[in-house]
């Protein structure tokens, strides 16, 4: 586990030199992709060195993290809009590249089980980019989820649907009540993961899943078992890490370390 501070710019070229690496390696890798304001800037700088010329995402593979119950991708607050409007649009993609939930599918936990074996036929996620929640929620894997758990329907807490009224005209009423999710499992069986947070309302969250207890109760605090986790956060996101200064001095010594080592099928 690597813990990067710097600003949110350079946050995000960091992310995509990873993302660059991972290419580099299998140009026909597979990504999983988050949504909501964190992963922007990753998303940004993804689509810039794009349009430079510098990266070829025309073989990757993304799956898309979670998704709304009840929304269909055509619905503006849908993650498959998102992930359209910020990633698949700016980067040049075939919309056929990216994998979604279908939020409105007749038999969800049927969808749920085809997510895993669409994953699995893929050979399993290279590279995921995950956000947190307040409440230390991992995708939409709400505090006591099993870290065994696999994609499945849940049930979002009232914490939740009130940190997302935001994106909803900020009425909680229209934001839904359940969502598609990979599971703690799941994301864990990815080969690299790199989780992004910004701003100081993340902070407590960041804080207990470096340093804290491994627990249910955190979520992300299962990323503490995974062989290559990269955090990489702002410094109001990381103001309360206790031991900070020291990895900032980490990355300094060895800036090397933590690169993504390619998943070997």
């Amino acid at each position: 586990m690597r813990i990067i501070i710097d600003d949110i710019p350079e946050l995000g070229r960091f992310a995509v030199d990873l993302i660059a690496e991972q290419i580099s390696y299998r140009p026909d890798c597979t990504i999983g992709l988050a949504t909501g304001s964190s992963p922007l800037p990753i998303y940004h700088e993804l689509a810039a060195r794009v349009a430079r010329g510098e990266l070829d995402l025309s073989q990757v593979q993304f799956f898309a993290l979670d998704e709304y119950a009840g929304l269909g991708g055509d619905h503006p607050m849908s993650y498959r809009f998102f992930l359209d409007e910020h990633v698949v649009g700016p980067c040049g993609l075939d919309p056929a590249q990216l994998r979604t939930l279908n939020g409105r599918a007749e038999d969800l936990a049927q969808e749920c089980r085809d997510y895993e074996d669409a994953i699995a036929e893929a050979g399993g996620i290279d590279l995921q980019i995950l956000g947190i929640g307040h409440n230390g929620h991992l995708a939409f894997n709400e505090p006591t989820s099993s870290f065994g758990s696999r994609t499945r329907v849940v049930a979002l807490t009232p914490q939740t649907v009130d940190a997302n009224a935001r994106f909803f005209d900020d009425d909680p009423e229209d934001v839904p009540l359940l969502a598609l999710s990979q599971g703690i499992g799941t994301i864990l069986e990815a080969g690299a993961l790199i989780l992004i947070a910004t701003g100081g309302g993340k902070a407590p969250a960041i804080h207990s899943a470096i340093e804290g207890e491994l627990t249910s109760s955190v979520p992300a605090s299962a990323l503490q078992l995974h062989r290559q986790t990269t955090f990489l956060v702002d410094a109001p996101a990381g103001s309360m890490l206790a031991r900070a200064d020291f990895y900032r001095r980490e990355r300094q010594l060895i800036p090397r370390y933590g690169r993504t080592t390619p998943r070997r099928r």
